[in-house]
């Protein structure tokens, strides 16, 4: 009797996360430059999540005319796979109410296509606008390596709401739970979705628009180009799930001037309660 030998399995390969990330060490003000001692902060926290994520790389792209030495050496000691670029805001984008990011996120964009428009298809993988500033549940990077097109899940503390998110029903969205201008197209935040690789690779001139881009809508109008609302795909147990929060330093700000009883009630709700179903 000759038994058949079992068939060898082969490992499951996971689709690389390609998470893009602006580091921004001034602002402008209209009268004056100023310094942003926060930055290295925010990215050393950002890096200690992303060290937790298999076959991930991280597109650091800054805010500047040169690298700087802070973030080269900030890079350099960050034991993951990275790549640094810069490209500088123009000045007289650097107002407020204007859109922030968008010429290191188009940068990061270009230099995605630039690697892989000569490499042969299929090439998994999957692009998140990673914020520096947001806080992030692991969970939440498992989620998107599934994304065949463009995924959607819900954000916290955004809006000016505890959460906003897509709602679903039969598996697709079919509106939007927000807190601002729920008439646009994509009623989103930029970190409440990501996109196929293959997606970017086979629409090379869709970029985050400044000429034309109302304020608020560059999430809108960069998705216009690449999908439709039918097409998103639902995550985070058919967005119900919350498993990222913008929680931002306003906020933070005004959080710390309550009393500590106060302060203390108010953090247990919302952080322990964050990765809660969301109930409608």
């Amino acid at each position: 009797i000759v038994r058949a030998q079992p068939e060898e399995r082969r490992p499951t390969v996971l689709p690389h996360l390609q998470l893009l990330t602006f580091a921004e060490l001034t602002r402008h003000s209209s009268l004056k430059k100023q310094n942003r001692p926060v930055q290295k902060a925010e990215l050393t926290r950002l890096a200690n999540t992303f060290r937790q994520v298999a076959r991930l790389h991280w597109i650091l792209v800054e805010d500047a005319a040169a690298r700087s030495e802070l973030v080269s050496r900030f890079v350099a000691g960050a034991g993951l796979p990275c790549t640094h670029l810069h490209v500088p805001t123009p000045r007289r984008y650097k107002r407020p109410g204007l859109p922030r990011a968008t010429e290191q996120r188009n940068a990061g964009l270009a230099w995605l296509r630039q690697r892989h428009q000569h490499l042969p298809p299929p090439q998994p993988g999957v692009l998140f606008f990673a914020d520096d500033d947001n806080t992030y549940s692991l969970e939440l990077f498992q989620e998107m390596r599934t994304t065949r097109k463009v995924s959607v899940w819900p954000v916290g503390l955004v809006g000016g709401r505890r959460y906003e998110r897509p709602v679903v029903e039969n598996g697709k969205v079919v509106g939007w739970y927000t807190g601002w201008r729920a008439d646009r197209p994509f009623a989103i935040d930029m970190a409440g979705f990501a996109v196929s690789l293959q997606v970017i690779l086979s629409h090379p001139k869709a970029v985050f628009k400044r000429r034309g881009s109302q304020p608020g809508m560059q999430e809108s109008d960069f998705l216009k180009q690449i999908t439709t609302v039918e097409e998103l795909e639902p995550k985070a147990n058919n967005c119900t799930k919350v498993l990222i929060s913008t929680l931002t330093k306003k906020l933070l700000y005004y959080l710390c001037r309550l009393p500590s009883t106060v302060l203390t009630e108010i953090l247990f709700y919302r952080f322990f309660r964050m990765t809660d179903p969301i109930f409608k």
